[in-house]
């Protein structure tokens, strides 16, 4: 019986039906159906938590990596972003060390105005966040956001997830102990890996 199913019969599980589970387990204790259903909930949530605290950005990253030279062109990194559908590329040297991250956020800068700062973006500045600027230049590493934050390979899942929040970013460059690009992980990337683990868990339950 796949999820759906077992989800579908549990909207149908009646206060007599858990009952009648429980004489059978022989169970001392009385559930009711919403009972159950917080269980299989909570559940739920655990299992999840378990599986994610077990896989590794390895398991998640996309190896096929798309990414820019500081060297290149603006418009080079500007075709790229409009013909793959990305908001972003990681910035490599000529090492292939991940140098920094372009993205739709610092090509629109290019052609913004500069203008008085909003009361949000001061109260950002006083914890450490740099005040946006207009960015002008004609190569990548002139406009891109640098230094780039970056996970190792066998970084947990968890971390990763916690970078992308506490930074508030969608994606993050994979890369080895020298810094070269290996690698690319985003959101879709660990749901879609969640999504094969726990069905993988629930073949093997």
């Amino acid at each position: 019986m796949d999820d759906f199913d077992l989800e579908c019969l549990l909207n149908e599980i009646c206060d007599e039906d858990v009952e009648a589970a429980a004489r059978e387990m022989k169970l001392g204790l009385t559930l009711t159906a919403d009972d159950l259903q917080k269980i299989y909930s909570i559940a739920c949530r655990h299992a999840q938590a378990r599986v994610a605290s077990a896989m590794r950005v390895r398991d998640a990253m996309t190896r096929d990596v798309l990414s820019v030279s500081k060297y290149d062109d603006i418009s080079n990194a500007v075709r790229l972003l409009a013909e793959k559908n990305i908001s972003g590329l990681p910035v490599v040297d000529r090492e292939n060390r991940v140098v920094g991250i372009v993205s739709e956020a610092d090509v629109v800068s290019m052609v913004g105005s500069r203008r008085a700062h909003t009361f949000k973006e001061l109260l950002r500045s006083i914890v450490g966040h740099p005040l946006p600027e207009r960015k002008i230049g004609h190569l990548v590493g002139d406009i891109m956001t640098s230094p780039a934050i970056t996970v190792f390979a066998d970084t947990e899942i968890s971390e990763a997830v916690r970078l992308m929040d506490s930074r508030r970013i969608r994606r993050l460059p994979v890369v080895d102990k020298d810094q070269r690009l290996v690698g690319l992980i985003s959101r879709s990337d660990i749901v879609k890996a969640m999504g094969r683990k726990l069905t993988e868990a629930g073949k093997e339950a």
